[in-house]
C-alpha cells in the first residue's frame, strides 16, 4: 500500500508539467492524439528534474514516485485510511502487509545502495521522518537510516496504518511482513519492493523474477511461494489466512521467512515513531 495520495490541486500542477515538456495544455483536447510512448518521455524528463520543484510540490518532490492516486472528493472521496476508520470496509475483511525492506530496490535503481552519505541520510531524514529515527535506531548508519525512513514512508507504515485503520472502523485485517531476502544477484536487495509478487503468484521463472529469485529458484523460493499462495488463496475463499486478525492489543503479524512465525509487529520501532502520524493527500504549496 503506497503512502503518497496527491490532491487535486498538485496533481493538476504535475499533469501541466508534464503537457509543458510537449507544448501543450494538460486538457483531454490537447492530449488526446499523443502518441503514449511521447507522454512517457515528457513524464521521464520531469521526473529527471523533480527535486527543483520542491518548492512548489514539497514532499513530493523528493519521492521516488511522481504518479499517485488523487484525493479529487469525486473518484476518490478520502483516502483508504480514512475512509477505513471511517467503517467503509466494515464488511470486507483486508489482508494487507509489505517486504521488509521495501526501498532497496529503489536505492540500487537509484545508484545509492551502500554509498548514502550523512548528508544524504539526515537530508532525507529530515524530509520524510516523523520523529527521531537516530534514537530509534541507534547502530543505524547512513545507508540503513535512509533505507529505513523511505521504505516506512512510502509502503511500510501506510499498509500497517491502513490494517490499524481497517480495525479501528469495526473491519477484520490480517497483515503480513516478506522478511525472506531475496537470492539473486548476491543477495543486495534483500526483502525489496515487489518480491512478495511472484511468490503470491507462483511466477518464479519467467522474466524479472528470475532476477530476485535465481535462474533456477532454489527450493526455498518454491516452499515459500507455496504458503504465501495457499494463504491468498484461503483468505480469498473464507477470509482466513491462516493466523489470527491484527488488532491493536497483540499486532500479531505473519512474518514470511525460512522459518514461518506469527509474531507481534516486527518494526515496532517504526510503528512508535509513525503512530500519530496521518497520510494525507500531499498538497500544491503556496510559492
Amino acid at each position: 500500500m503506497p503512502g503518497p495520495f496527491l490532491s487535486s490541486a498538485l496533481a493538476g500542477d504535475i499533469g501541466a508539467a508534464i503537457a509543458a515538456e510537449l507544448g501543450l495544455r494538460a486538457t483531454v483536447d490537447d492530449l488526446a492524439g499523443v502518441e503514449p510512448a511521447l507522454l512517457t518521455a515528457a513524464g521521464d524528463s520531469v521526473a529527471a528534474g523533480i527535486a527543483a520543484r520542491s518548492r512548489r510540490w514539497g514532499t513530493a518532490a523528493h519521492g521516488s514516485i511522481l504518479f499517485a492516486p488523487v484525493v479529487d472528493g469525486e473518484v476518490l472521496p478520502v483516502t483508504p485510511w480514512r475512509a477505513l476508520a471511517d467503517g467503509a470496509g466494515r464488511g470486507v475483511d483486508l489482508l494487507a502487509g509489505h517486504t521488509r525492506d521495501e526501498h532497496r530496490l529503489f536505492a540500487f535503481l537509484g545508484g545509492v545502495l551502500g554509498r548514502v552519505t550523512p548528508e544524504q541520510a539526515a537530508t532525507a531524514l529530515s524530509i520524510f521522518a516523523p520523529g527521531r529515527y537516530d534514537l530509534a535506531y541507534p547502530e543505524a548508519g547512513p545507508d540503513r537510516l535512509h533505507e529505513l525512513v523511505h521504505s516506512d514512508w512510502l509502503f511500510r507504515m501506510p499498509s500497517l496504518h491502513l490494517a490499524e485503520a481497517q480495525v479501528a472502523g469495526g473491519g477484520r485485517a490480517h497483515l503480513y511482513e516478506l522478511a525472506w531476502s531475496a537470492p539473486g544477484m548476491g543477495g543486495v536487495l534483500g526483502a525489496c519492493h515487489g518480491l512478495d509478487v511472484p511468490l503470491v503468484f507462483g511466477n518464479l521463472t519467467e522474466g524479472q523474477p528470475a532476477m530476485l529469485l535465481g535462474s533456477p529458484p532454489g527450493a526455498g523460493a518454491a516452499e515459500l511461494s507455496a504458503q504465501m499462495r495457499s494463504a491468498w488463496t484461503r483468505f480469498a475463499a473464507d477470509g482466513d489466512p491462516g493466523w489470527a486478525g491484527y488488532d491493536t492489543a497483540g499486532r500479531l503479524t505473519r512474518v514470511f521467512d525460512d522459518a514461518a512465525a506469527v509474531v507481534p509487529y516486527p518494526e515496532e520501532a517504526s510503528r512508535v515513531l509513525w503512530r500519530g502520524h496521518s497520510f494525507d493527500p500531499l498538497p500544491l504549496l503556496d510559492v
